[in-house]
């Protein structure tokens, strides 16, 4: 058993011997390799644990490798949400922070919403549009000193960002935000780089986020909105655009007009090449220059180079 193989006090965290008494439950490869693999994301990292972090990692490899032999196919676990459109966002923060409420002011999600806490239990995605763009939010479980999912790192981990949503009018919110910063960095997690203070429509919220926004200026963009009264809803979504690093980029054909309503999806760092990729291989292999065009008209065709950066709203027409 992994118990008996500990050589010294590891001060293992209540999500690790959860998800190693599932293990121990565990029947098939998909449910062992699933418990397995969230063992290695929830176990202390430090010296106590690197020979316990080895044996999983074996174990890992010996699942996968029989599976592979059975012919077996690795099931998904239910709280994996597939990543859609050009993001995947998750949400985190304390109970009754407003999470879901922000996921179905800006999605046509319905997730639970109540005054009480602890009311999301399972992961819930949502589509929000942004200037013809599809970005994914997921509503989580909260991160609480009092219980937290043992699965929500893995998910945490498999989100392309996230976005820390606290409630600017509690007066406990420096220790919830603390407790937070503390689980993410146990757990090798990149911490948000957005923290959203809602509810900014209640009594005590505009003295909290100014404290807030003072405290945490340095390591988060700082945004206060209401997802009650739709309050800022619009400056979350350019911040989360903004955070993704999104560059949308139209094509046109020579003599034609450019459709503005389906842009590609780049990111910021991307050339012309890349962006002819994206419409077909062909165009990539045989492009020879492309020309620049912009909505405003200003400045349109002018010829580029393969290699130049795509910036957003670029217009491009590919010559081969």
């Amino acid at each position: 058993m992994l118990a008996a193989k500990r050589l010294m006090p590891a001060n293992l965290s209540p999500e690790y011997l959860a998800a190693e008494q599932q293990y121990k439950q565990a029947r098939t490869n998909a449910e062992k390799l699933e418990a397995l693999e969230l063992m290695l994301s929830t176990i202390p990292k430090h010296k106590g644990t690197e020979k316990l972090q080895a044996d999983i990692k074996r174990r890992i490899s010996q699942v996968r490798k029989e599976s592979q032999r059975k012919g077996a196919a690795h099931a998904v676990p239910f709280y994996l949400i597939p990543k859609e459109g050009a993001g995947q966002v998750a949400l985190l923060g304390p109970p009754n922070s407003g999470k879901s409420q922000l996921v179905c002011a800006l999605t046509h999600a319905c997730p639970e919403v109540a005054d009480y806490p602890f009311t999301t239990r399972l992961p819930t995605p949502g589509m929000m549009n942004y200037l013809n763009v599809q970005i994914q939010l997921v509503d989580l479980p909260p991160l609480s000193r009092e219980f937290m999912e043992p699965w929500l790192p893995q998910v945490i981990r498999n989100a392309t960002a996230s976005v820390l949503v606290v409630d600017a009018s509690a007066p406990e919110v420096l220790e919830e935000i603390d407790f937070i910063e503390q689980t993410l960095a146990e757990r090798n997690l990149a911490p948000p780089k957005l923290l959203v203070a809602n509810k900014s429509d209640l009594a005590g919220a505009p003295e909290n986020f100014a404290a807030l926004e003072e405290l945490y200026r340095d390591r988060y963009r700082c945004l206060a909105l209401s997802a009650g009264t739709g309050a800022n809803l619009d400056g979350f979504a350019r911040a989360i655009f903004e955070m993704l690093g999104i560059v949308r980029v139209y094509t046109k054909a020579p003599g034609k007009r450019a459709d503005l309503t389906s842009p590609f999806i780049l990111r910021r760092g991307q050339t012309v090449l890349d962006a002819a990729r994206q419409v077909h291989k062909d165009f990539a292999e045989n492009l020879k220059f492309a020309r620049l065009f912009h909505p405003s008209g200003e400045g349109d065709g002018v010829m580029v180079e393969r290699t130049r950066l795509v910036e957003d709203e670029d217009i491009l027409e590919f010559h081969i």
